[in-house]
């Protein structure tokens, strides 16, 4: 005995409408993977329940992206260009789709003050921490060398600071960005010199 028709109108119960809503997205999701494995359909699926949960399927063989992209050429016409997302002909719309459109405008508004915020955060970061670098970088009395990393800006002789090595020899020790070559220890005989 098959089951009764039922009427395709909005229910009205809440907690019966989610469990509707959550039943039949398995069967469309289930339908989508069929079709996609019989058929070697490229199929994608994008849905939001009316709590403004996300749900997506998309063949394995492609993405989202390439499914617009796909369906942009197919129609012969760009999903991003069309008159209602350049603020022109809103009269044919009706009040929801005119709602809709008012909160996708606040949601990106929204989204672009995070990232504006974020972004703006990450360069007093930046600068920040360049200036703490190069403080540092005076305390400790270094210069930067490009090719060498950093020596003592002492002016004095040799390897030690002294006198007894030649003018020509340069000492060279190891700078934070090779943390391999920490806590090597050399004996005396065995000290990097060029000469």
């Amino acid at each position: 005995m098959g089951r009764g028709k039922i009427e395709i109108k909005r229910i009205e119960n809440a907690t019966n409408r989610q469990v509707t809503y959550s039943k039949r997205r398995t069967g469309i999701m289930k339908k989508a993977r069929e079709l996609t494995v019989l058929c070697d359909a490229q199929v994608a699926i994008i849905m939001f329940s009316s709590t403004g949960k996300y749900h997506e399927f998309c063949s394995p063989s492609t993405d989202i992206k390439g499914i617009f992209d796909r369906y942009q050429q197919a129609i012969g016409n760009s999903l991003w260009v069309e008159q209602q997302r350049m603020g022109e002909d809103l009269d044919s719309l009706e009040f929801d789709e005119l709602r809709g459109l008012e909160q996708n405008v606040d949601a990106a508004l929204k989204e672009y003050h995070v990232i504006t915020t974020q972004t703006e955060t990450y360069k007093k970061k930046v600068k920040h921490s360049y200036e703490a670098y190069k403080n540092l970088q005076q305390e400790l009395g270094l210069r930067e060398e490009p090719a060498f990393g950093f020596v003592d800006n002492t002016g004095g002789g040799g390897w030690d600071g002294g006198a007894g090595a030649p003018a020509d020899m340069y000492a060279f020790r190891v700078v934070p960005s090779q943390p391999n070559l920490h806590g090597m220890a050399y004996g005396a005989a065995h000290d990097l010199r060029l000469g």
